[in-house]
């Protein structure tokens, strides 16, 4: 994707790996609206991208309301009569508590807006971008914590991200070729959420959204940015093989209960 004077809505974009984004995509020629529930910080937000001769408008919404979605895509549409490419960056963390101790409103919280919030994005840009018709792109923001546990006590936050993987997987099958949908895996990256303490050791924002952006050009759907994550992927690839060879091994005809082949093969048979 060429970037400039393309239309790039992003919530949780004021802050942040979005507001990184959103300045990388600014200076790229595009034009951009962002989207989160805090007024004072969108309008911080637009002023520093304007004092950087990037076009952009700000929209006081919530992801987990999906009506104020809905307004999200109403106010985007209506200031430039299109939108390009979506970004579901909002997410928030959790305290660190196993399951056992966590209360379960904060869990459901965590999920609100990490898991339906991406939900209702896609929802509703989704339809409008069918309908729109042109070439068009939705990114939702996982996490390492989608491929393995980062941190322990922190299951909710895991949870929710195992869960974006799985939307944005079944997501990228039911769009029209036109519409791209990719999945963004930050390592740990300096936000919101690392806070200023223990983000110092993070990935700076402005080199992880360099390197998110040169994936988009190239239309990658997995972009990933931490080179050691490998290693903890392997390991539970690895784990998941070995318990299959063992109790689960190959055989001739093993797809008989493959769900994908039994549905193909009701379909022939039709």
């Amino acid at each position: 994707m060429d970037f400039k004077d393309k239309v790039v809505a992003i919530t949780g974009g004021a802050t942040g790996i979005g507001f990184a984004l959103a300045k990388a995509l600014g200076q790229e020629g595009a034009r951009i609206v962002i989207g989160e529930p805090r007024e004072a910080y969108l309008e911080k937000a637009v002023e520093a991208l304007g004092a950087l001769g990037i076009e952009a408008r700000s929209f006081v919404m919530d992801v987990t309301d999906l009506t104020s979605m809905e307004a999200f895509a109403d106010f985007a549409w209506a200031a430039f009569g299109r939108v390009d490419l979506l970004i579901n960056n909002a997410g928030v963390a959790q305290r660190l508590k196993p399951v056992t101790d966590l209360p379960v409103e904060e869990a459901r919280r965590v999920m609100d807006v990490n898991f339906f919030g991406v939900w209702h994005g896609c929802a509703v840009f989704g339809k409008r971008m069918k309908e729109q018709g042109s070439p068009a792109a939705i990114y939702n923001l996982a996490s390492e914590n989608a491929f393995f546990t980062a941190m322990p006590n922190m299951a909710a936050y895991v949870a929710s991200k195992h869960a974006v993987l799985g939307l944005s997987e079944a997501f990228r099958e039911e769009m029209p070729d036109f519409v791209h949908v990719g999945t963004i895996f930050p390592g740990f990256v300096q936000s919101d959420l690392t806070g200023p303490d223990f983000g110092k050791y993070a990935m700076e924002t402005d080199r992880f959204a360099g390197i998110v952006l040169r994936q988009m050009r190239e239309g990658a759907h997995f972009i990933v940015s931490h080179a050691y994550n490998m290693e903890r992927i392997e390991a539970r690839h690895n784990e998941i093989v070995k318990a299959f060879r063992t109790y689960a091994p190959r055989y001739d005809g093993d797809d008989e209960f493959d769900v994908r082949t039994v549905v193909a093969r009701m379909q022939g048979e039709g």
